[in-house]
């Protein structure tokens, strides 16, 4: 195999290894989103309010983003549906250039 070859196993490896690790956080990152638009809509017991507190922590910033691009829908708030879909193109976007550099 020699030297080149480990090299490009190696690196082979890191590149699935980066792109398993962006799966992952995508998939992880929209639950999240989703937790916190369903505890935002129902009324939930002081016990959970650290729950709700931290979904707010973790997702508003993001979402925030898309609250100030677009505009209002009279009373739906479309901004965490875009936020996901953009996260999901991020996703596709960096494992094509993980993908590219192997080639």
């Amino acid at each position: 195999m020699g030297v080149v070859g480990a090299s490009l196993a190696l690196i082979a490896d890191a590149a699935s290894t980066a792109a398993s690790f962006v799966a992952v956080f995508t998939y992880v990152y929209a639950a999240l989103i989703f937790a916190y638009i369903i505890t935002s809509w129902i009324r939930i017991p002081y016990a959970l309010n650290g729950l709700q507190r931290f979904l707010y922590d973790v997702c508003e910033p993001y979402i925030r983003i898309f609250r100030r691009l677009l505009p209002p829908v009279g009373p739906l708030d479309l901004s965490p549906l875009i936020a996901i879909v953009v996260l999901y193109l991020l996703r596709l976007l960096i494992n094509r250039v993980v993908i590219a550099h192997l080639h």
